[in-house]
């Protein structure tokens, strides 16, 4: 028996050590890189702010019954997720950083 039970201390340490070795996903980094993004497009005036975004798409959410709960951008498309809770169902509206246009709905 005390041979199982050291299989079994050693199978789960190197259990733990591979995954500890697995790299991190680097969220963090990506966030920050989108958010400069979305700065200098503000400052060279090719992205509304998203407060001006948000003036737009919020109150008519909120007429639905929808709380904001918070906003993803993408650099790569200049398109800002804003994201509503109704029901305990999220809803994404996708919107043309550039234009402030809606361009898309999808959950609730």
């Amino acid at each position: 028996m005390p041979t199982v039970m050291k299989m079994i201390v050693v199978l789960c340490l190197g259990a733990f050590l591979a995954a500890a070795a697995v790299p991190v996903h680097s969220a963090p980094q990506d966030r920050r890189s989108d958010q400069d993004a979305a700065r200098e497009g503000r400052m060279q005036g090719r992205l509304l702010p998203l407060r001006a975004i948000e003036a737009r798409v919020v109150p008519a959410m909120a007429k639905r019954g929808a709380q904001y709960i918070g906003f993803d951008f993408d650099s790569g498309t200049g398109i800002y997720t804003l994201k509503f809770l109704r029901n305990g169902n999220v809803i994404w509206v996708d919107v043309d950083g550039r234009t402030g246009q809606v361009m898309s709905q999808a959950g609730g």
